[in-house]
């Protein structure tokens, strides 16, 4: 857990994500999960390809949490090891590159959840990637997806849409954030990210 005190949101790792190496095609996958808390909501970001889903509610559970008590997921981006377990918060709005989703009805996002979470577009890896911005007593956290798979990231993204967007974004995150929570390992700082 991101350490926090006062009235900021906590930021913890749920499950820590994995993925085969950059260019393989074939292995076991799945993204990093993590729980963002903070005056009244409680946001899952990517939810995963877990290999059962009971393994995402046990980890609720040690925090006194329940599927239901999930008021918001957020979706990275379209690729399914990101999002595969969104159907389980069925109370929950889901947010995405496109908007805010409530059963099946769907509106417009501003990019703003509150003045201490927003959500920027982070292009590259996806046309639909997005990042959470979460400010805590820490530092500024940004949750991205595949933007960077882990620390050290792949350089070449094979899979990237747009390779020049995508390193655009990455620096716009390395600017931006002080710590990172990328699509599949553990939270680093910025200033330990390859350059």
């Amino acid at each position: 857990m991101i350490n926090h005190s006062g009235f900021l949101p906590t930021v913890e790792i749920l499950y820590k994500g994995y993925n085969p190496p950059a260019g393989t095609m074939r292995g076991r996958v799945c993204s990093t999960i993590t729980l963002v808390v903070d005056k009244g909501l409680n946001i899952i970001v990517d939810p995963g390809t877990l290999p059962h889903h009971g393994i995402l509610i046990g980890e609720l559970k040690k925090r006194a949490l329940s599927i239901d008590d999930i008021n918001i997921v957020c979706i990275t981006h379209s690729h399914v090891d990101h999002y595969r377990y969104v159907g389980l918060f069925t109370q929950a709005k889901v947010l995405d590159y496109w908007g805010w989703w409530v059963g099946d009805s769907w509106g417009s996002a501003t990019g703003i959840i509150n003045d201490r979470i927003k959500i920027i577009e982070t292009p590259g890896h996806t046309d639909d990637s997005i990042t959470l911005l979460v400010k805590t007593s820490s530092g500024t956290i940004a949750i991205c997806g595949d933007v960077f798979w882990d620390r050290d990231f792949p350089v070449d993204d094979p899979y990237a849409a747009d390779k020049e967007l995508l390193a655009a974004s990455r620096k716009k995150l390395l600017q931006t954030a002080d710590f990172i929570i990328p699509g599949h390992g553990d939270v680093f700082a910025s200033s330990d990210a390859k350059q």
